[in-house]
């Protein structure tokens, strides 16, 4: 099946929370009415937190009282901010195959893929959310994923660790994981911009499209 290509999209500065909440819902809608295209939507936000469905009030501390917002994305608690890249992705899952999981795991194979052409080795752990690099005392999380999916169309996506203040992780417990910290390609000695980040991530992205519309070619 061929699919056009979805459109890739940049958005400079910092965006506010509510609009980019309020473009992913009206792309969505436009995407599942046959009048938009799919789209992949690089931003960096000011500095927030966002609550997923399964968030624990417990688990916010917020000292710096940043703006809290309700995502309604699935996971938990996870921060924003300046220096960090985030990805929406508004995909068609009807014409790329009705697999949620499919769709993550993807996702996350994209993000490493693309992680590795920075010289990072990043990689899944069982039972926890996210992308990870080091080990033993090293360990910590450099990708935050979060995803929801709304009559098909997808919404929300993931958030990579550039070079963002990692000390305003420090009021939440990140995605409920108290045992492992955060990190950045930064703290990693990796040198590695924001634009470079943009363009491994674009390198892959045939990539992920072509192995996320597998399901839909299945006999």
């Amino acid at each position: 099946m061929n699919l056009p290509q979805p459109e890739w999209r940049v958005e400079p500065g910092l965006l506010p929370y509510p609009a980019a909440l309020a473009t992913m819902d009206a792309r969505a809608a436009a995407i599942r009415a046959g009048t938009a295209p799919e789209l992949a939507w690089l931003v960096e936000h000011p500095p927030l937190f966002t609550s997923g469905t399964s968030a624990d009030p417990a688990e916010l501390m917020n000292p710096a009282g940043f703006p809290v917002f309700d995502a309604g994305r699935g996971g938990r608690f996870t921060y924003h901010g300046p220096g960090q890249r985030v990805g929406y992705l508004m995909l068609d899952l009807d014409s790329r195959g009705r697999d949620v999981r499919h769709f993550v795991h993807t996702l996350e194979g994209w993000l490493i893929a693309s992680l590795a052409r920075l010289g990072v080795a990043a990689r899944r752990e069982p039972g926890r959310i996210g992308l990870w690099v080091g080990n033993g005392p090293d360990e910590a999380k450099i990708a935050a994923i979060g995803v929801r999916v709304k009559r098909w169309v997808t919404l929300h996506g993931f958030s990579i660790n550039v070079a963002p203040d990692l000390s305003h992780f420090g009021g939440i417990v990140p995605c409920g994981i108290r045992d492992h910290g955060v990190t950045s390609l930064a703290v990693l000695g990796n040198k590695a911009s924001m634009a470079d980040l943009d363009a491994a991530l674009r390198a892959e992205f045939a990539q992920f499209l072509t192995i996320l519309s597998t399901k839909c070619k299945a006999p």
